[in-house]
């Protein structure tokens, strides 16, 4: 058994500064193994209020995509709550390098309360008890990021494509994916920006073929355009069910 739980779907700083909508990451429960991602600000407050509540001292690791603030924010806090203030020297962290090592933002103090921090790269995969993360690619953003695609036996593959800008290559490496999870910040294409827009996600969508894609991490465009009303029609355009993330969402993840 697994599910995700949508701690937060914000994305772009207004979005997340005004917190129209959460930010606080997102939480993975595959064959046993908990894990968050991208825990922004109010991570900790969203697992609290969950119902039923998620406990992060279940957590038996957290990846963090990039550094940028509204996934980065509550790191610290959450490695304290997995260690039990440091107490139980549990669990990983799977970061990328500059966010451990140029301005990081993971203190120096609590490196030593997980069982491991481990610098991620393109091309290789991390394990923990049978759930794998697979890093396909470095993504095209201001700072070093990373998505994974995500493999655990008896599961459907579920990927998590983060902030970047549209390049060639991207579909590509996430194909085969029976579950996309796309951050699509805005609405419209505008050239420059390190983030995908919506028509930018749909052509990744008809490139993959996943089962479900899951949009989330929204900016201001897509909420003043009702982007949660539009499921259907980009479904209808792309041929895949799309599914338009909401806080505190679930997906409970079955082998088709």
């Amino acid at each position: 058994m697994g599910y995700l739980k949508f701690l937060g779907t914000a994305g772009a700083r207004f979005v997340m500064i005004r917190q129209l909508r959460a930010s606080g990451g997102i939480w993975f429960s595959a064959g046993g193994v908990n894990f968050l991602v991208d825990p922004g600000p109010g991570s900790l407050i969203r697992l609290l209020r969950s119902r039923p509540k998620l406990d992060p001292a279940n957590l038996d690791f957290i990846f963090l995509s990039h550094k940028h603030l509204d996934h980065s924010c509550d790191i610290n806090l959450m490695i304290e709550a997995m260690t039990n203030g440091g107490f139980d020297k549990r669990g990983r962290v799977f970061a990328p390098e500059d966010a451990l090592s140029q301005d990081p933002v993971i203190f120096k103090y609590i490196h030593g309360y997980p069982e491991k921090i481990e610098a991620v790269s393109a091309g290789r995969s991390y394990g923990v008890d049978g759930v794998e993360l697979h890093i396909p690619v470095r993504m095209h953003h201001s700072v070093e990021t990373y998505g994974f695609r995500m493999r655990c036996k008896g599961l459907p593959e579920v990927a998590y494509l983060p902030d970047t800008a549209f390049f060639c290559g991207l579909a590509e490496s996430y194909a085969g994916s029976d579950i996309l999870i796309i951050n699509t910040v805005m609405y419209e294409r505008k050239a420059g920006v390190g983030h995908l827009s919506l028509p930018e996600a749909e052509d990744i969508i008809r490139s993959v073929r996943p089962a479900k894609a899951i949009l989330t991490h929204f900016g201001m465009q897509m909420l003043k355009n009702r982007i949660w009303e539009k499921g259907e029609e980009i479904s209808d355009r792309t041929g895949t069910d799309v599914v338009i993330a909401g806080d505190g969402m679930k997906v409970d993840l079955e082998r088709g």
